[in-house]
């Protein structure tokens, strides 16, 4: 008989939601738990039509504390997708229970973290699986596609410019705002970014300098510390500093850059800001042949490629992307069906836990850098061990 994967939900709500894609019964795949510490987040009671994870499993069981689920023994699959601060706690314990980990970017908040879950995946030989999900956006995906056909030469420049309009109202209400929770955004929100750029430039970053501030939130009301955070998207909450709410504490910056050199020799630079009237991801990669710049980074997007000297308005190739159906520009279930076929089939996945590592690297060594003087700070390397059991697919 064809197995079925019992799957349980550490954070069942909020980013948990992604997880109940995985639940498809007719595969051999079924959500049979969740926890959630707290009641139905703000966020969600603002979204009356969204179902709360009980409604939508009626024959799936809620519960407050993750062991619950940890120590269950019909469960095959955990998804973490927990706050970021409980990631390495929560995921080594379902690696030692010999759970399958579908982990929730960043890997954790810390590289020492990040080198125990690792090390635990390596030493019970449990599956782990990150959730960058970024690297199934289309625009990505076409962008790398053109890399790695030479059509730009070798690449030696990366940079991203991040556009964040959403960034008060999901990052400084609620428990994003403090340090001890993210580390910070360049780490929490830049995750993402920074492994984009390491996959399609071909290398991980050695050394990085950072720079930050928080200069525009500081300055904005705060709410009690006895009142609920409500990170709740509103379109009208602009400009930032007329806007009400914020956390009681908050200690991350809201503007940050980090300059990365990489072990190949190439550079690249990651800036983000959080109060721009705007959202966007903007990248560009120049290699020695030409350029590959996005314009929109999701939806109806364009691709644009420069071989010949012009300007910057008159590209010599222009790719048309189609809006594609599905949460995160789509990229949401194709990442989903990646873990499941890993678990299932030992398929190789589209991202190596060692690059999540690596991303969590930059983040967490460019806020120590930004936080002391801008001195830079060089990327520890991991033991030969682990990056080839990683690299071969968490094969033994």
């Amino acid at each position: 008989m064809k197995k079925t994967y019992k799957i349980g939900v550490i954070g069942a709500h909020g980013r948990g939601r992604h997880a109940w894609m995985a639940h498809r019964p007719e595969s051999g795949f079924e959500v049979v738990m969740g926890a959630e510490p707290n009641p139905i987040p703000q966020k969600d009671l603002m979204c009356p039509e969204l179902k709360s994870f009980d409604e939508y499993f009626p024959d799936a069981s809620l519960v407050k504390d993750y062991r619950e689920i940890v120590s269950n023994k019909d469960i095959d699959i955990i998804f973490v997708m927990s706050p970021d601060h409980c990631h390495e706690e929560q995921t080594v314990a379902a690696l030692e229970a010999g759970k399958a980990v579908y982990l929730e970017k960043p890997m954790a908040i810390s590289l020492e973290g990040c080198d125990r879950i690792l090390r635990t995946a390596y030493r019970t030989k449990s599956k782990l699986f990150i959730g960058h999900n970024m690297r199934h956006f289309p625009s990505i995906l076409k962008m790398k596609e053109i890399i790695d056909s030479g059509m730009i030469g070798k690449v030696q420049c990366g940079w991203c410019r991040h556009f964040i309009n959403y960034g008060g109202d999901a990052y400084f209400k609620d428990w994003h705002s403090e340090q001890k929770n993210t580390c910070g955004l360049l780490l929490q929100k830049g995750a993402h970014d920074i492994d984009v750029m390491h996959w399609l430039m071909g290398s991980y970053t050695k050394r990085v300098v950072g720079m930050g501030m928080l200069s525009v939130y500081d300055k904005c009301e705060r709410r009690s510390e006895d009142t609920p955070g409500c990170a709740y998207w509103d379109p009208n909450a602009y400009p930032p500093l007329e806007q009400k709410g914020f956390s009681p504490v908050i200690d991350v910056e809201d503007h940050n850059m980090v300059m990365m050199q990489l072990e190949n020799g190439s550079q690249a630079v990651y800036m983000q800001c959080h109060y721009t009237p705007d959202a966007e991801r903007n990248y560009t990669f120049i290699g020695t042949e030409g350029r590959v710049e996005n314009i929109g980074d999701s939806g109806d997007c364009e691709i644009h490629v420069w071989t010949s000297r012009g300007s910057r308005k008159n590209p010599d190739i222009v790719y048309n992307l189609k809006r594609s159906s599905g949460s995160h520009s789509g990229a949401d279930k194709p990442i989903i069906d990646n873990f499941l076929d890993f678990v299932s089939n030992g398929a190789k996945t589209n991202v190596n836990p060692v690059a999540a590592r690596n991303s969590v690297a930059v983040g967490v060594l460019g806020h120590l850098s930004m936080r002391s003087g801008n001195m830079p700070q060089d990327i520890p390397p991991l033991e030969s061990d682990l990056l080839e059991y990683f690299a071969n697919n968490q094969q033994a």
